[in-house]
């Protein structure tokens, strides 16, 4: 362990929290113990969201707002309260610029569906970086298929990042309708400066909407830092449960949007022929809310916020800079990211002549789990000249020990696949 390693993982100890975790106890088919390094793609959850969930199904579950028994007054007031923590736990200026979505991708889609549909037209351009997820690359598409705008990607650097000044002149280029960036790519792991690109993107006439999917869960999310005009993430990513996610928008962007979804609860009156639409944020959440999941993401946020924002990413930190000042010594293996110092916890990787499903899979008997395959990046992949990497991505619950178990792993990979005659030497 380097010095620097050391100093902070003693401020810091994962063992503290890997209790609340029982998912982390058990062992694999293997037989060996888990090292679960796939939490870009999902994180586990603690028992607090567990318990919180658990409460509301066995207490007071009934549908919301328009009960006037017990329990659905209880479920009301619960989920409501979810409301006010996520907003809380954003910095949002009201609670009604919290909308429960399905997750990300929804939230993007709904963006690209209401504010898209009513405000772009043909001509018109939706800038990218070329590091998106397909969630926040395939809905403007879809809305190009429909208007007649275009999707215009920014480039990335030989470093895995991307220049104030590259922004600065594809906003000047293109002067787009939309500027929609991920805040820290799921891939590569780079963090991206989000409040300078916002104001780059406002000062040309641009609204901005950013992909918080990999930053919700490592950075403080702050929307009015930012000042960005919608910003999603989902709840499985911070601890929460699966299939709710939030949209945050701007309260005059939202009131001036028309609802994506129609049904029960987003109306205020409906007659034969037609109807009024609820106020926010009821207008966008048509049909019966994800009730428990909600009052389960309330709890998550609390969860990680005790622990502290900065403290995992100081925390995770450590893990990349441990594990890679070592991978990047076996020869054969490239790291696909940025150096720690300007990403989070991802740690992107391919080994000359090994299928990154060979390395996912090996790794799997080892116990360690990481992801493999595009990460729903193809466009960034055919940009690296790759066809597939293998994924670590740590948390706040991972240890220096999984870290080096990983490094060893690989060594084994890259002996048993790789060409012969390759050995693991360190680089000049």
């Amino acid at each position: 362990m380097t010095p620097t390693a050391t100093a902070v993982a003693n401020d810091f100890d994962p063992n503290v929290y890997r209790a609340d975790f029982p998912i982390l106890e058990r062992r694999v088919a293997s037989g060996a113990s888990l090292a679960f390094l796939d939490n870009a793609a999902s994180t586990q959850r603690p028992a607090a969201v567990i318990e919180a969930m658990n409460d509301c199904y066995r207490s007071y579950y009934a549908n919301v707002h328009r009960g006037i028994h017990t329990l659905s007054e209880e479920s009301t007031h619960a989920y409501e309260q979810a409301r006010e923590s996520v907003a809380a736990f954003l910095n949002a200026a009201a609670a009604r610029e919290v909308i429960f979505t399905a997750g990300t991708t929804a939230s993007i889609n709904t963006v690209a569906r209401s504010w898209g549909d009513a405000t772009v037209g043909p001509g018109d351009v939706i800038l990218l970086t070329i590091a998106e997820h397909h969630a926040n690359i395939v809905p403007w598409h879809q809305l190009a298929q429909r208007s007649g705008c275009r999707v215009e990607f920014l480039p990335i650097n030989d470093d895995y990042t991307i220049n104030d000044e590259v922004v600065s002149a594809a906003l000047q280029r293109f002067q787009p309708k939309m500027f929609a960036m991920t805040a820290a790519s799921n891939t590569l792991g780079t963090i991206f400066p989000v409040a300078r690109w916002t104001k780059l993107a406002h000062d040309h006439g641009a609204t901005v909407l950013v992909d918080a999917a990999q930053a919700a869960p490592h950075q403080v999310v702050d929307v009015q830092a930012w000042d960005a005009d919608f910003v999603a993430f989902s709840g499985h990513k911070i601890c929460g449960p699966t299939g709710i996610g939030v949209l945050f928008g701007k309260e005059s962007l939202l009131d001036a949007m028309p609802p994506f979804l129609g049904g029960g609860g987003m109306i205020r009156d409906v007659t034969t022929s037609g109807f009024t639409s609820a106020a926010l944020p009821e207008k966008f959440e048509a049909g019966t809310p994800p009730i428990a999941e909600a009052i389960g993401l309330a709890a998550a946020t609390r969860y990680i916020t005790a622990v502290g924002l900065d403290r995992i990413a100081a925390h995770e930190h450590v893990l990349c800079e441990h594990a890679e000042s070592q991978l990047r010594q076996i020869d054969g293996v490239r790291i696909v990211g940025p150096t720690p110092d300007k990403k989070g916890g991802i740690i992107g990787l391919h080994i000359a002549g090994v299928h990154a499903h060979d390395v996912s899979q090996h790794l799997d008997t080892r116990g360690i789990a990481v992801r493999a395959g595009h990460h729903c990046t193809m466009p960034l992949h055919h940009h690296l000249n790759l066809a597939a990497t293998a994924r670590a991505s740590f948390y706040f619950y991972n240890t220096i020990e999984e870290a080096d178990r990983l490094v060893e792993a690989i060594v084994e990979v890259q002996k048993k696949f790789a060409p012969s005659g390759r050995k693991r030497q360190k680089r000049s």
